[in-house]
């Protein structure tokens, strides 16, 4: 039996964090959908056809760790607004979606365009300063230099192409619950977030 789980937001927002605890809470596959754009741009950033990047992509061999650089963030921003890219990648999360067992995903599109069935649609989101912030600190701890205002520049350039894209733009599903995580330590987002996924699937 499927059930699928979809969590959209902006970056920084927690849904990343919120979306790994609750596929180890209930025992379901995870998927960060974000890492699939953005391994199609770090190869078009080494000179690869966006398409033929996308095509190539396996969700259980991605390595976050490498993936997590401003550079590859901002390609990845770039590819996503191509609609071949974002075509032949809906394919390939529809079906992590529906495997055996359910599956968590989060992203931008999920709940709107990905898996406008699911069983749960969260939004996760946060002020544009808070997630800077904790943008911020994610960079410096793995060493990357750069100040506090461009981090803070990036995230808005950012929060304005994924909400201003034609294509699947970023906006919370119409029967998707809100969580803002601001003012939340992480254990309070989580929590809440399982109290909601637990309703739903007692119904």
């Amino acid at each position: 039996m499927s059930f699928t789980i979809a969590i959209d937001g902006p970056a920084a927002a927690g849904k990343g964090t919120i979306s790994k605890a609750l596929a180890s809470h209930f025992s379901l596959a995870h998927l960060d959908t974000g890492l699939l754009y953005r391994a199609v741009g770090a190869q078009v950033l080494v000179g690869a056809n966006p398409l033929v990047a996308a095509k190539s992509l396996h969700p259980e061999t991605l390595e976050a760790s490498t993936l997590r650089s401003p550079e590859v963030a901002l390609a990845a921003s770039k590819v996503a607004v191509l609609a071949d890219v974002r075509n032949e990648l809906l394919v390939l999360q529809r079906s992590f979606a529906r495997r055996p067992g359910g599956a968590v995903l989060d992203g931008r599109d999920i709940g709107t365009v990905i898996c406008p069935e699911a069983e749960v649609k969260l939004f996760v989101t946060a002020s544009a300063v808070v997630r800077a912030g904790r943008r911020y600190e994610e960079l410096r701890r793995i060493g990357t230099v750069i100040s506090t205002e461009q981090v803070l520049a990036d995230v808005l350039a950012r929060d304005a192409r994924d909400t201003g894209r034609a294509i699947a733009p970023m906006v919370p599903a119409e029967d998707a619950v809100v969580i803002d995580t601001s003012d939340l330590a992480i254990e309070e987002a989580v929590a809440e977030a399982i109290v909601i996924v637990q309703k739903a699937r007692e119904l």
